[in-house]
């Protein structure tokens, strides 16, 4: 099994993305804190993850356009990739209601082209678990198991 990760930046950086847009002009991460009532720097929030959007798609699209086995499928179709961020809202550190995002079935794997709604108790930890799985890995648990084991219900094929 191959393994890739792409970070770009740490958490706690402060990279001014002012290519996105020249009005933005303060880091990246001071903007994730500012709060809900400056639509300003919302925006601009917007904007930088609309980027990261954009960025995860045009991955997609390429590993797309590589052929892979047969002719018939693509890098992707025996891929998956996990996109996520460390906080569900970065103005308060909240990680209620945290978003993650699979792309690729993994080979078939995993069930496809739905959006999924967990409680909030349910801890990344499962997700991990499954993504395990996906990879032929015998585990139960990944992290603290407090925080819960086994895979994620209803991620599979």
């Amino acid at each position: 099994t191959r393994v890739g990760t792409i970070q770009w930046t740490q958490s706690a950086a402060d990279q001014v993305l002012s290519f996105v847009d020249p009005e933005i002009v303060e880091g990246h991460h001071s903007l994730a804190h500012k709060g809900d009532e400056d639509s300003a720097k919302v925006l601009q929030s917007t904007q930088i993850n609309t980027w990261y959007a954009e960025q995860f798609a045009y991955l997609i699209s390429r590993l797309k356009a590589i052929p892979e086995g047969d002719g018939e499928g693509s890098v992707f179709d025996n891929t998956v990739i996990l996109w996520t961020n460390e906080q569900a809202k970065g103005n308060n550190h909240s990680r209620a209601s945290m978003p993650y995002v699979l792309a690729g079935s993994a080979g078939g794997y995993f069930n496809t082209g739905r959006y999924l709604n967990f409680e909030d108790e349910v801890g990344h930890n499962q997700l991990m678990v499954s993504l395990l799985h996906a990879m032929d890995i015998d585990a139960n648990s990944f992290g603290n198991p407090d925080f819960g084991t086994g895979p994620l219900p209803g991620l599979t094929a």
